[in-house]
């Protein structure tokens, strides 16, 4: 379970959180990008790729045993802010649908390319799992 951190005085995040508190499983979770399991690009659309990398992220949390709302912190790569900025809102209702409505941390870093030619956002994930039980 994580715990928001918000300090007094400051404006209220929107769409991430200032800072989490969390204790339990540390996992890393690689940049994913817009691929299908394939490791074909799922079309030349931003929102199309970043929808992918963030259900890309979701596979691999849930993988380990987690759920969304056991991230921590989210880092974005993209190769053009401005196109995130033009598809901030869809990309948030994207969010909403595919992680749910907890926010962790975040990052967004403008990159002048990814590896992957065509690659436009690669988004990298920390979680904090819950503590294992022992039987």
């Amino acid at each position: 379970m994580s715990q928001k951190v918000e300090p007094e005085g400051w404006p209220r995040a929107s769409g991430y959180a200032h800072g989490i508190v969390a204790g339990g499983r540390y996992l890393a979770i690689a940049g994913q990008i817009g691929w299908n399991e394939r490791r074909e690009l799922v079309g030349d659309d931003f929102l199309e790729q970043a929808g992918q990398a963030l259900r890309n992220v979701v596979t691999v949390l849930r993988a380990a045993g987690g759920e969304p709302a056991d991230l921590v912190r989210l880092t974005w790569y993209v190769t053009d802010k401005r196109e995130y900025r033009d598809n901030a809102a869809a990309l948030g209702a994207a969010y909403r649908e595919i992680v749910g409505t907890h926010y962790p941390a975040m990052a967004l870093v403008q990159v002048a390319d990814l590896l992957e030619d065509g690659a436009k956002v690669e988004v990298e994930a920390t979680a904090v799992l819950p503590p294992t039980l022992s039987s």
